[in-house]
């Protein structure tokens, strides 16, 4: 298990912080629907779902490779009612956890099971950030107030 430790640690972080990007987004979900913004909602609330699967698929790898799953305590997240805000949040979120991501994968890179998981788990967060850098470009084009509109 010591070629593994890296491995099982980093994963463990993505066990920890990853379920609690997924409740954020299950709330801001949430939030977003009671504000009448159903394409918000529809997309938060799915991303919640997909995060959720990450969550198990480095679960089962950790359990896997040897390693003992923690379930352990997280920081108050961002919740906020205005979505323009939120795009902006999430995309930074994004853009750090790639950043973190980028060094697990390459750990990962003889472990062929955990690379294929870490890299797909790469490529989702890539889009998302990829996503939020084209709503933030879409907003400052049509303007904030036609962006919104378009998300009800």
């Amino acid at each position: 298990m010591a070629d593994n430790d890296k491995l099982i640690k980093g994963m463990q972080i993505i066990v920890t912080e990853l379920s609690q990007q997924a409740d954020g987004h299950a709330i801001q979900s949430r939030i977003f629907g009671a504000a009448g913004f159903s394409k918000l909602e529809e997309k938060y609330a799915e991303h919640a779902e997909e995060e959720r699967g990450y969550v198990v698929k480095c679960i089962d790898r950790i359990l896997d490779l040897g390693g003992d799953v923690k379930l352990e305590a997280k920081k108050e997240g961002f919740v906020t009612k205005d979505p323009i805000e939120w795009i902006k949040y999430d995309l930074q979120v994004s853009k750090d956890g790639l950043a973190f991501l980028k060094t697990l994968v390459e750990e990962a890179r003889d472990d062929y099971t955990t690379f294929d998981i870490l890299k797909e788990y790469y490529q989702d967060e890539e889009e998302d950030m990829y996503w939020g850098e084209q709503q933030l470009e879409l907003i400052e084009c049509i303007g904030a107030q036609n962006w919104i509109l378009r998300q009800l």
